[in-house]
């Protein structure tokens, strides 16, 4: 870990592209007919003042970072280079003899890019462009260079062999060239799990949404063409409803209904000019957030207990793609290949732009935000949060923000 920046020079045609039919990190205009959101923070008077800073650029990886993910302690990270690698959380912890430790720290290594990360229990879960997902033991943490055990590959030999068994289970991934319906066949872009940990959802360049047990990971279903397109994104609230978002410019809302063994598309979202590439959750799920290389971030509203959406409007100020967003408490964080981070707050239906943290040297490809103190003084209050940003510069960038109300 170092206090001072790492650049490390890297270049867009090298670089993956942040959806898979961009061409490159140009961006097309922000929505003209979507009403903005945000408002100037001055123009709310109970609102005081917000306090940012990088306190630490973790560095090792030596190629792009595409994720990352929080976990009790710690925080995980995967890149281009096949690497994952984990960091302890709080960086305030850290002490002369964790450099080698820092040094040694790839937990596990796979065979092609890592592209999504997430734990479940004393697993590590990690989505691949080779179109693999792979389950990963956590061995206890005493130090933080302890290799995991790769327990398992998705799909599983025994669900394809299962599946190898009955005609009806292939499908025709190209001409001449068929497989079963559990494999994906493109990059998986994103995973995510159920409320109760029961599912897992997994999304890929090859247009379907497969859903896993987590008991045993067998695939129970796929959506074949869910999209037209590859998908990007994928976000899971606590009542079911499961939003994909794609290259083809849509969401698409999913929900398995009491007694149904399928899930059902139950709406579909249209109004961004271009490839989706983020979605997020507000923490009660009443809101999602979508952002797209049209340089918006999209609000959405569920509307009562049905499935309905309202677009609220619009939050403006990247000036390219959006790439990544978290959102905590009524904070939301969008990363771009502006190479920025901003951090927005909702008041309302009202949203200001808190604070716009820079120094990476290269688009911003994932982050995630945690709520780290919350300190009462006299009349007033401050909430700390911390925020990690990967980018394709290479590094893992730790952001203080302190919020006073």
């Amino acid at each position: 870990m170092q206090t001072s920046s790492h650049l490390s020079s890297y270049s867009n045609d090298d670089s993956e592209h942040y959806d898979s039919r961009s061409a490159s990190f140009s961006s097309l205009p922000s929505l003209p007919r979507v009403p903005g959101l945000t408002v100037n923070p001055y123009e709310l008077n109970h609102l005081s003042s917000t306090l940012s800073n990088c306190i630490t650029t973790l560095t090792g990886h030596t190629s792009y970072i595409f994720s990352l993910t929080l976990a009790g302690k710690y925080l995980y990270t995967g890149s281009s280079d096949n690497e994952i690698r984990v960091w302890k959380r709080n960086p305030f912890s850290y002490e002369a003899d964790d450099d080698e430790s820092l040094a040694n720290n790839v937990v596990a290594v796979g065979k092609s890019a890592v592209k999504s990360l997430l734990v479940l229990a004393n697993q590590l879960l990690s989505g691949h462009q080779d179109c693999k997902i792979r389950i990963w033991k956590i061995k206890n943490q005493e130090s933080l260079n302890i290799k995991y055990d790769k327990i398992a590959t998705l799909p599983t030999l025994g669900d394809r062999t299962m599946r190898l068994l009955n005609p009806s289970n292939q499908v025709e991934i190209r001409r001449h060239k068929k497989c079963t319906w559990v494999h994906h066949v493109d990059t998986v872009s994103a995973i995510a799990l159920s409320q109760d940990q029961s599912l897992l959802y997994s999304v890929s360049w090859d247009r379907t949404l497969k859903i896993w047990q987590t008991s045993d990971f067998r695939c129970l279903e796929s959506v074949k063409n869910a999209h037209d397109d590859a998908i990007n994104a994928i976000a899971v609230s606590y009542d079911g409803y499961v939003y994909t978002g794609s290259a083809d410019k849509k969401i698409k809302v999913w929900k398995k209904f009491p007694g149904e063994k399928k899930h059902t598309l139950v709406n579909t979202l249209e109004k961004h000019i271009s490839g989706i590439n983020a979605l997020a959750l507000s923490p009660d799920g009443l809101l999602l957030y979508s952002g797209a290389c049209d340089r918006s971030i999209l609000v959405w509203e569920k509307s009562g207990d049905d499935e309905s959406m309202e677009l609220l409007g619009a939050l403006r100020g990247h000036t390219k793609a959006i790439l990544c967003l978290a959102a905590v408490d009524d904070l939301v964080f969008s990363g771009s290949a502006d190479k920025t981070v901003r951090v927005w707050r909702r008041v309302g239906r009202h949203y200001c732009c808190l604070a716009v943290l820079e120094g990476h040297q290269g688009p911003i490809k994932c982050l995630t935000a945690a709520a780290d103190a919350y300190y009462p003084h006299n009349n007033t209050s401050t909430s700390i949060y911390l925020v990690y940003s990967g980018s394709l510069d290479c590094d893992i960038r730790v952001w203080q923000v302190l919020v006073s109300n």
